[in-house]
């Protein structure tokens, strides 16, 4: 009953319509010492097993996505050498099996979740080792039992390899993405992941055997199955993979994702726009809720996701997840999954400025920013080391004659969320601390943006005076809300325009001079 669970829902999720075997010729038996039976006569012959057998018989081996003609009894009657655990009568669904390889998806799931379940390659004594099933999952077995399940009996050998008789059908041990998209209460999660499931046809791996009207025709088509979401936050699939993984059930999940959406609501002249939402509210739940096992220093004292930067370290970090008020201490209980433990809570145990609404610093030196300047302004990019100077430099801004100056920076990764958008300003004295009769700087501010119709838009900041002796962070735009999000985006739609502002009645009071250190954008939740 258990394993028919498992196939039910995997016919929902069509996710085991991916499996792909490949019976070469690597694994023909070059003969193995027993009897002249082969695995399938030596459990036909046992009417304990008749069960079993019927099932080998109708389930269909897929291929690169395709039934096959050929069936697991064919196979085990075959000359590959293999070891089969069979589970005894009346200790597995038989009946409900045999309906659902009436179908395609069906036999599928069945393969794959039942008979690759109880078969796995070369033969394998009754013994202290591990190793994998068809299906990839790891088992592990001893002299009495494998996976836990006792041997009725066990080392029977054939012809082609090995028989375990056992007293119930093995379990099947979900991976985290198998709990994600088959368990009900993630099914929300779930189909986030699942929607990126995408098959690419590999032509030079592929055998072609002719052209038919201009289209190249392969008698072995190679297909390569990936998932971009998985690529990106985590491997959640994979069974050589260790993760422990932090989702809400449906009801935070949906609460988070529609808060979490609207940061990314993109220009609506863009294409496919609705998609891109999709996928950044998607990464911003799970960039930071999955946490590989196997790069963890010290685990009991902070975990790091894959997107740890150690500039940065108040991002991609978890503190003593495992205390009581801790990130994996305060799930309600967690899934013990074959490739990790999938902790579960009833909201999403972060917030945004935790993950993913994050502070946007641009440093004014960095010539990249810069989109535009008038022909009055120079610049040059001066280092010093000093504990007030991001990254140990700035931008000195200055003018020919008497003019202002006007020079446009572009702004990276602006979500759709409010900011407190600043100016770092260095004094003169920065560079001569003797000099006692430096200037204040007084500028302009423009921010330069897309409102939510598609249309360049802008806001007058005003204009602002920095500290002529000590470093200033100017609030040029207190609670300013981009309406659309610029995330991820190779563009210079949205930006900030600077320009001095002083008078020739104000040039004694006021310097046209700037030594512009860094523009912060600190998000406002």
């Amino acid at each position: 009953m258990k394993i028919k669970k498992a196939i039910i829902a995997s016919l929902a999720t069509g996710f085991f319509l991916s499996s792909c075997t490949d019976w070469s010729d690597h694994y023909e038996n070059n003969g193995t010492e027993g009897n002249n039976t082969t695995l399938w006569e030596e459990i036909q012959s046992r009417p304990e097993l008749s069960d079993f057998a019927e099932v080998l018989k109708n389930t269909m081996v897929f291929r690169q996505h395709k039934k096959t003609a050929t069936s697991y009894a064919e196979i085990l009657d075959g000359g590959q050498s293999l070891t089969v655990i069979a589970p005894v009568n009346g200790t597995f669904d038989c009946k409900g099996l045999l309906e659902m390889v009436q179908t395609n998806a069906g036999d599928s799931a069945v393969e794959h979740c039942f008979v690759k379940n109880h078969i796995t390659r070369t033969p394998r004594s009754a013994i202290e080792s591990s190793f994998r099933m068809l299906n990839d999952k790891k088992a592990t077995m001893t002299p009495s039992a494998i996976w836990g399940v006792p041997f009725k009996e066990n080392n029977i050998r054939s012809k082609n390899g090995i028989l375990h008789i056992v007293s119930e059908d093995l379990p099947y041990n979900k991976t985290i993405y198998e709990t994600l998209t088959l368990n009900k209460e993630y099914s929300l999660a779930g189909d986030a992941l699942r929607k990126y499931n995408e098959d690419e046809f590999l032509e030079n791996a592929s055998v072609r055997i002719d052209i038919v009207d201009g289209i190249p025709v392969y008698a072995d088509s190679v297909i390569y199955e990936y998932n971009k979401m998985l690529d990106a936050i985590g491997l959640l699939n994979a069974e050589d993979s260790t993760y422990y993984v932090a989702v809400p059930t449906d009801k935070g999940w949906k609460e988070a994702w529609d808060t979490t959406a609207t940061y990314f609501v993109f220009d609506p002249n863009m294409d496919k726009r609705d998609s891109l939402q999709h996928y950044w509210t998607t990464r911003a739940l799970l960039d930071d809720a999955i946490y590989s096992r196997t790069v963890q220093v010290s685990p009991n004292d902070s975990m790091i996701s894959k997107w740890y930067d150690r500039n940065y370290p108040q991002y991609h970090v978890t503190y003593r997840p495992f205390d009581a008020d801790g990130l994996f201490g305060r799930a309600n209980g967690n899934y013990p999954c074959s490739n990790g433990f999938l902790y579960s809570y009833d909201e999403w145990p972060f917030t945004p400025v935790q993950t993913f609404f994050r502070k946007i610093e641009l440093e004014g030196e960095y010539s990249w920013y810069i989109i535009s300047q008038d022909k009055v302004s120079t610049m040059n990019a001066i280092s010093l080391n000093a504990d007030s100077i991001s990254r140990g430099a700035f931008l000195d801004i200055a003018s020919s004659g008497s003019n202002n100056w006007s020079v446009t920076f572009k702004i990276d990764n602006t979500l759709s969320g409010k900011y407190d958008v600043c100016v770092v300003v260095q004094p003169k004295t920065v560079t001569d601390p003797t000099n006692t009769k430096t200037k204040p700087t007084r500028f302009k501010a423009t921010i330069n943006y897309i409102d939510k119709n598609g249309e360049p838009a802008s806001k007058d900041c005003g204009t602002f005076d920095a500290s002529r002796n000590m470093t200033d962070t100017i609030v040029v735009a207190t609670d300013f809300k981009f309406p659309v999000s610029n995330y991820n985006q190779n563009n210079d739609l949205v930006s900030i325009t600077l320009q001095s502002n002083v008078t020739q009645k104000q040039v004694s009071s006021y310097d046209r001079r700037m030594y512009l250190d860094c523009f912060l954008l600190l998000p406002k939740e």
